[in-house]
């Protein structure tokens, strides 16, 4: 009976212990780790909320805010200087529209390419990594390195071949399909869409990328409308056509 009894304060000792060393800090460091994670996710989604409804607001109100600031505008600066700044304002907001709405038309293209692509291959999730990469194109690759970890689960052969048609796409994209689209839609040639591209990209990273070719688009229109301006004040034609070298 006196060893049962030793053998039970035992058992409970280290019971005890491994619960006062081990299980109450682990509980501790788990549930704040859940706590920071849910209110760190309860604080995005708040922000997404109060986002929506400022945008609903400003564009509700958007012709009286625009209206305003060009009062403030006019109220500050010349006439002249207050037209510029608008008409700078204006470039701005018609970059960003037409470099948008074209890279959502490059990524509906490239999101059936894909899908083509990955049915005649016989890659698993064919239509769910189409979405996903065609839905993340603005960012290339940010789709395809989860969707390539997906296919490798189910098939590391397939997870190759997936990388590799992938890479094409994206190329093809990045090269030819989405300058030609975009330089449309901005107006810039293909050129100068992948030169934007790099020195951004290598200037300001993932941002610089991501706002390269609209913030190009203002900055190329700019320097174009005062090299005009500057050639008719002296006489010369405006055109670049004059300029060429005549055979």
């Amino acid at each position: 009976a006196q060893y049962m009894k030793e053998s039970t304060n035992t058992v409970y000792t280290q019971v005890r212990n491994w619960v006062q060393n081990d299980l109450l800090p682990a509980s501790t460091e788990i549930l704040s780790s859940v706590s920071d994670g849910l209110l760190s996710a309860l604080g995005m989604l708040l922000n997404v909320v109060i986002g929506i409804i400022v945008s609903i607001y400003l564009m509700a109100g958007k012709e009286r805010f625009c209206a305003q600031a060009k009062r403030l505008l006019y109220t500050i600066f010349s006439e002249k200087r207050a037209n510029r700044i608008l008409s700078f304002g204006k470039d701005i907001n018609w970059s960003f529209a037409k470099f948008f709405s074209g890279k959502i038309i490059d990524s509906i293209i490239v999101a059936i390419i894909t899908f083509i692509a990955l049915s005649i291959a016989n890659i698993p999730y064919t239509a769910l990594i189409s979405v996903l990469v065609g839905v993340t194109n603005i960012i290339p690759f940010l789709g395809a390195i989860p969707s390539a970890l997906l296919v490798f689960l189910a098939s590391p052969f397939k997870g190759v071949v997936f990388l590799i048609l992938i890479i094409i796409i994206q190329q093809v994209d990045g090269n030819i399909i989405g300058p030609k689209i975009i330089g449309e839609s901005v107006g810039l040639e293909s050129f100068w869409i992948l030169f934007s591209i790099l020195v951004f990209g290598s200037l300001f990273g993932l941002i610089g990328m991501i706002c390269a070719v609209p913030v190009f688009s203002v900055l190329y229109k700019t320097v174009k409308r005062w090299s005009h301006r500057r050639l008719e004040k002296k006489g010369l034609p405006a055109e670049t056509n004059s300029y060429l070298r005549k055979k």
